[in-house]
């Protein structure tokens, strides 16, 4: 049965008994914890619900190191230099590693609700100057290559934060905003293959016997702050860049550092990497130059511009011999971004940046079924067990607080017969990576994790989050809760977030009733002490108008809040000739009262 085909049955068997009738939890868990029906062994319980065998886990292949399958190492299309007189541009196919790139199983596919995520109304354009929004990749003047890899990932029509990107990445703008890594990889990488013959660094020939090692000079950076984010990103690069001269590379921390210089050496034009190993190789000159840069894009940019990553970050946009001319352009990307972050990231953008936004920054959408149930933690294990085996198997995340409880947990469910694998900051990244691809391959189709694997994971056909542990405010609190459950029902499929609360989560409370509201989910009996009047229910993270209000050098603060009412629009649900003519902003924002000069840029390539 395929997984769209599911939903609806994991719908009705989702609902688990609500613990809001019984004073200690779900009523299953009356049994005393560890107690067992001898009847029916755990394994044998969960095979019959359809669960597989769990993998034992392999120590030889950690012990081979001659034969490790880093995600750094793998293949992508290599440019010949003697093709470039015969092909220009366009490299020949490669009919196998085509099929490697496009044609996997798990390589996640558009659902059937991605027509409601891209409707008009759930979009806020803020900006100075008209961007035409595309809606039909036919007509955002892709280069061919790219118009060509966009058919072979199945990419039918731009997604709502792609169709404004594609506009503005060609008008030359800084941007920042919510989406998919297509959003920023599209439209940068489109723009950069025509040109890539005259910008790139020379590279070595890989046919030559005797090549030369180079300096890695790439056009564009792309930083984000986890190794498995990093490793995706790459994944999309190497399918964006198929048949072009545009090399990507990826360069993360916990594997091998000569693995990914031998890479480097060989030419770089995309580089994607955590801030860590980038700011290595950064110290190393005859190793990487940042000298040529075009883009840097930070992705999960708010994780990067807390405190705790505040001085890699800075290191990296101005460290080094980074290319500062006027062309250099930055974008910055993250389903969540406060005002306090979006400050900061205004002192990296240009005066004129574009923001989009998709609903409410912050916010979940409406294709996650959130189900919250009153669970002591004594009962949560065996609670965790009965909710796997009222359901159909399904691949399933679930997010814990801490690293212990990672191991616990796993080892629980492991024991009970069920095919788990597990993921935390305190692995290997040999460890680390084959629990990903475990999990991605439903080899292990229940991955326990921390909140390492909430931001930016996709992986194909996540149908279940559960919160076994609810994030603390002091650790991320509905930042973080939102970020995990976008695990699930991705890019228009469906899926379902359960969550586990007790006494210990009433810090998060409020917000978590307020998202349930917003998202027209229901809220439990337990937590109606904690819903909002109707005239309280407030959310931050709103417009930009707010932010500059506070720039003490701003000595007409008052009109510059006008004028920037003029450049913020919501939806108008009433337009018909044209859906998109709502979400673009006015021309008549005088320059002067915006704050500056506000070129329109250069003419875009199409």
């Amino acid at each position: 049965m395929e997984d769209t085909e599911q939903f609806d049955e994991l719908r009705d068997v989702s609902n688990i008994q609500n613990a809001s009738n019984t004073d200690n939890g779900l009523d299953s868990h009356d049994v005393p914890e560890g107690d067992e029906n001898p009847a029916v062994p755990a394994d044998q319980e969960a095979r019959k619900k359809g669960w597989h065998e769990p993998t034992p886990f392999n120590y030889e292949s950690f012990a081979d190191k001659a034969n490790q399958d880093w995600a750094s190492a793998a293949i992508r299309y290599e440019w010949k230099v003697e093709w470039n007189d015969e092909f220009g541009d366009v490299g020949p196919r490669n009919e196998e590693l085509e099929k490697q790139l496009f044609e996997g199983d798990l390589i996640p596919r558009a659902g059937m609700r991605l027509k409601e995520l891209n409707n008009p109304p759930l979009v806020t354009c803020e900006s100075e100057e008209d961007i035409d929004a595309v809606a039909e990749w036919d007509d955002a003047g892709l280069h061919p290559v790219m118009r060509e890899n966009v058919k072979l990932c199945l990419y039918d029509k731009p997604t709502t934060i792609q169709a404004f990107t594609v506009p503005a990445v060609y008008r030359g703008k800084d941007v920042i905003g919510s989406g998919k890594t297509g959003a920023f990889l599209i439209p940068i990488l489109s723009k950069l293959m025509g040109k890539a013959k005259k910008l790139a660094a020379a590279r070595p020939n890989p046919n030559d016997e005797f090549q030369q090692v180079v300096r890695a000079e790439p056009l564009v950076l792309v930083v984000c702050p986890t190794r498995e984010l990093a490793t995706q990103i790459f994944d999309e690069a190497r399918r964006l860049c198929y048949r072009s001269m545009l090399r990507p590379c990826v360069a993360y921390g916990g594997a091998p550092a000569r693995f990914q210089r031998e890479e480097l050496q060989k030419g770089c034009d995309i580089l994607i990497g955590t801030p860590g190993r980038i700011i290595d190789f950064m110290g190393q000159p005859h190793l990487l130059s940042l000298r040529r840069v075009k883009y840097t894009v930070i992705d999960e940019a708010d994780e990067l511009l807390q405190s705790d990553w505040e001085e890699e970050f800075k290191k990296i946009m101005s460290g080094g011999d980074m290319n500062e001319d006027d062309d250099h352009r930055y974008m910055m990307f993250s389903a969540t971004f406060n005002k306090e972050c979006r400050k900061l990231a205004r002192t990296y953008l240009a005066l004129d940046h574009i923001r989009v936004r998709i609903g409410r920054p912050g916010s979940s959408h409406l294709n996650v079924q959130h189900d919250v149930h009153y669970v002591e933690d004594s009962l949560k294990k065996q609670a965790l067990y009965d909710l796997l085996l009222s359901m159909v198997p399904i691949r399933t995340l679930i997010f814990v607080n801490r690293q212990d409880m990672v191991d616990f947990v796993d080892d629980f469910l492991y024991n009970k017969g069920l095919p788990s694998t597990s993921i935390h900051g305190g692995r290997t990244q040999r460890e680390r990576e084959d629990a990903i691809r475990s999990f991605r391959s439903a080899k292990c189709p229940i991955m326990v994790a921390t909140g390492l694997s909430a931001r930016g994971l996709d992986i194909v056909n996540v149908m279940h989050v559960i919160n076994y542990d609810l994030p603390k405010v002091a650790h991320g609190g509905i930042t973080e809760y939102i970020h995990r459950i976008g695990r699930t029902a991705r890019i228009g499929n469906e899926g379902i977030a359960t969550s586990f609360y007790n006494s210990r989560d009433e810090d998060i409370a409020p917000d978590l009733v307020k998202i349930l509201i917003e998202c027209k989910q229901r809220v439990p009996d337990f937590l109606d002490e904690f819903r909002p009047t109707e005239d309280a229910i407030t959310f931050d993270d709103d417009t930009d108008q707010d932010d500059n209000s506070d720039n003490e050098d701003n000595e007409d603060n008052e009109d510059n809040e006008d004028n920037e009412d003029n450049a913020v629009h919501s939806a108008d649900e009433n337009a018909e000739d044209d859906p998109w003519s709502a979400f673009k902003p006015k021309k008549d924002v005088d320059e002067e009262d915006a704050g500056g000069s506000n070129s329109a840029g250069p003419t875009p390539d199409w």
